[in-house]
């Protein structure tokens, strides 16, 4: 089928050829820039994007219907009636994007955006001239809250980062606004409406249908330090991570790649325990009678005036 057929039979279909997932909430500051870098961008096929708004305290609400009326044909937007909460959401419009009738699904939440107005054009065009492959992203910048932006520091991509088995045993290299994948998700399992980190887990489900590839041009910018988990305690963190393992060994079926998240659960357990302890062991030694004695004496040895007036006033004389 030549270009202009197949662009002529993909125009003549209601359906997107491309769904772009996105979910926000209190985004004000950043929405209306992420949703105008997605709309800018030029394809030989048509998308749509597909938003979640999450009853947000602030404008971005407001913001999300002012450009799904500047652009209706081109947004889908669901408009939740309480907070849902970041699970809850992702969920429906992840439901969204696979039954819309895509051939691929994009992600980009609503606080970082797109800087080639080519992006989703290179990734579909990798993905259908190589049927191996499942999943495609790329190297990002990152903005960092003074508003400089740079090359990645936080993500290092491996060697031989395509196969589910490296994904699993190094941890997530893959940043989010810069995937786009083949919609061969019917449904997604019981346990990721579970897991408290989605974006991991929906990558590991994918690497089962095929490879990743990492393409070299960075085409998209995240924000730094402003997501929920940015700001989490290590043992926040450390207890997510517990959780999410829990939801993969119950979901995975390859031994191997059991045996791998069975050993990073173990180990992140081991590690959750040790701050657990540390954390009781400090404050149980500092209320102690003992180091409450140790820290008056200290305090008085500064101040011997005041051990003497407290004695005098205790024994009167």
């Amino acid at each position: 089928m030549n270009l202009e057929k197949k662009v002529l039979d993909m125009q003549s279909n209601s359906l997107p050829y491309l769904a772009v997932y996105m979910i926000t909430y209190n985004h004000s500051k950043f929405i209306e820039q992420t949703i105008e870098s997605i709309m800018n961008q030029t394809t030989n096929f048509d998308y749509k994007l597909f938003i979640g708004e999450d009853f947000s305290s602030d404008d971005t609400r407001a913001i999300c219907k002012r450009l799904k009326y500047k652009y209706p044909d081109k947004i889908d937007l669901f408009l939740n009636d309480t907070n849902l909460g970041a699970n809850v959401n992702a969920r429906q419009i992840f439901k969204a994007c696979f039954e819309s009738g895509a051939k691929y699904v994009a992600l980009c939440e609503g606080d970082d955006y797109w800087i080639d107005p080519l992006k989703l054009q290179k990734q579909v065009d990798f993905l259908e001239d190589n049927k191996d492959y499942v999943l495609c992203f790329h190297p990002i910048k990152i903005l960092k809250q003074d508003g400089e932006i740079v090359d990645d520091f936080i993500t290092n991509v491996p060697q031989d980062y395509e196969t589910i088995e490296t994904l699993a045993r190094l941890g997530n290299y893959i940043h989010t606004p810069s995937v786009v994948f083949r919609n061969v998700i019917k449904e997604l399992p019981f346990e990721f409406q579970l897991t408290p980190i989605g974006d991991y887990f929906l990558y590991i489900i994918l690497a089962q249908y095929g490879k990743l590839k990492c393409l070299e041009e960075k085409m998209a910018v995240y924000r730094y330090n402003v997501g929920v988990i940015s700001k989490m305690s290590n043992l926040d963190i450390a207890n997510n991570n517990v959780k999410m393992y829990s939801c993969m060994i119950g979901y995975i079926k390859n031994e191997n790649v059991k045996k791998i998240i069975i050993e990073k659960q173990i180990k992140v357990v081991t590690g959750h325990y040790k701050m657990i302890k540390a954390t009781y062991d400090d404050a149980f030694i500092s209320r102690h009678f003992i180091f409450l004695k140790i820290k008056k004496i200290a305090f008085f040895s500064k101040n011997p005036k005041l051990f003497w007036k407290r004695v005098k006033k205790k024994f009167q004389f």
